[in-house]
């Protein structure tokens, strides 16, 4: 066990300190990148017409929404990416 001196020179267990949060959020960003890019290309077909039987299908506005939301997910990534590695 560690042990530090506190301010009247005795000695008391020093804390450890949790896990930094840049590997958590690395994890979260990683997901939620992965998430968002998988809906938005399923938002992206849809919206061109090539899956049938949707309520999207057809409509501008999932062709033009898809592809933002998937930018949004490899930016997540990318990000997640980073954080992981900078340990």
């Amino acid at each position: 066990m560690v042990t530090g001196e506190t301010a009247d020179g005795t000695s008391a267990p020093a804390e450890q300190s949790p896990a930094p949060p840049d590997r958590m959020s690395g994890w979260f960003r990683l997901t939620s990148g992965l998430l968002a890019v998988v809906i938005g290309a399923v938002w992206t077909v849809q919206g061109l017409g090539y899956v049938e039987d949707s309520l999207m299908t057809g409509q501008r506005i999932w062709a033009a929404l898809g592809p933002l939301l998937a930018l949004v997910g490899a930016v997540l990534l990318w990000l997640g990416m980073r954080a992981r590695t900078r340990r």
